[in-house]
């Protein structure tokens, strides 16, 4: 099955937050991008709502709900008590869980599962308990230790940190590595029981070397280069060059 693409909207909310009006419009672009095929839509709702705005929550939540009932809302975000208490009240299918600090401008590195255990494994069985879907950001280390600890937390899946393959774009050989590094990882994981999501720099260029090495990739969660090849496609039509990318026959 190839990866299921869900469309991260905070570049579009970063843009609307420039002014004081509702365009471009969070929902409608997500909209676009399920009419399109997308299987669902990301948000990581930060502390200083500097993209993603609390209020844009429950509207997300309704569009799914109401339009497109097969689809998917991931909320990521670090798990304090404010993130958690939103994702309760949201009841997304999945939760992606990343140790951001909140000055941080982007996701930048997966869990330290060594140091982190028994806070994650609280939080996991927080929201397991509610039912949700939980995935925790990971590093693209092939460290079966460290993803040891991460499946003994009681997570479904890991996200792999795609930023370190995304910045080798100039570099194929450099770029061939680090997405063996990725799948060796991902065969870790999966053998652990563990589905694998990826997500940080990917494009419609590197995705496919990315699927190669990783073939039971389960879901990519994409927004910076989709948001940018969609200034230049449209919405509708980046999000069926991204499936494309991922092996869907689209």
């Amino acid at each position: 099955m190839p990866a299921k693409l869900s469309v991260n909207l905070n570049a579009i909310a970063m843009l609307r937050n420039r002014r004081d009006l509702p365009w471009p419009s969070v929902t409608g672009v997500g909209r676009i991008a399920l009419q399109a095929g997308a299987s669902g839509l990301t948000v990581h709702p930060r502390p200083d709502q500097r993209h993603i705005r609390f209020s844009d929550l429950q509207p997300i939540r309704d569009l799914i709900d109401d339009e497109f009932p097969a689809a998917e809302f991931n909320m990521e975000g670090y798990p304090n008590e404010e993130f958690l208490q939103l994702v309760e009240r949201h009841e997304p299918e999945q939760v992606t869980l990343v140790p951001d600090d909140p000055a941080q401008a982007t996701s930048d590195h997966g869990w330290n599962f060594r140091e982190n255990r028994a806070l994650l494994a609280s939080v996991v069985g927080r929201l397991k308990k509610k039912g949700f879907r939980v995935s925790l950001f990971a590093d693209g280390d092939p460290d079966a230790e460290a993803l040891k600890f991460a499946r003994e937390t009681g997570a479904d899946r890991i996200e792999l940190y795609t930023g370190p393959y995304g910045g080798c774009h100039d570099d194929p050989d450099k770029a061939e590595r680090i997405a063996g590094e990725l799948g060796r990882t991902a065969e870790i994981a999966i053998g652990l029981g563990l589905g694998v999501n990826a997500g940080h720099d990917l494009t419609v260029a590197n995705l496919p070397l990315l699927v190669k090495h990783i073939p039971a990739l389960a879901e990519v969660s994409i927004g910076h280069g989709l948001t940018a090849d969609a200034l230049e496609h449209g919405m509708a039509e980046t999000v069926r060059r991204f499936r494309r990318a991922c092996g869907e026959a689209v």
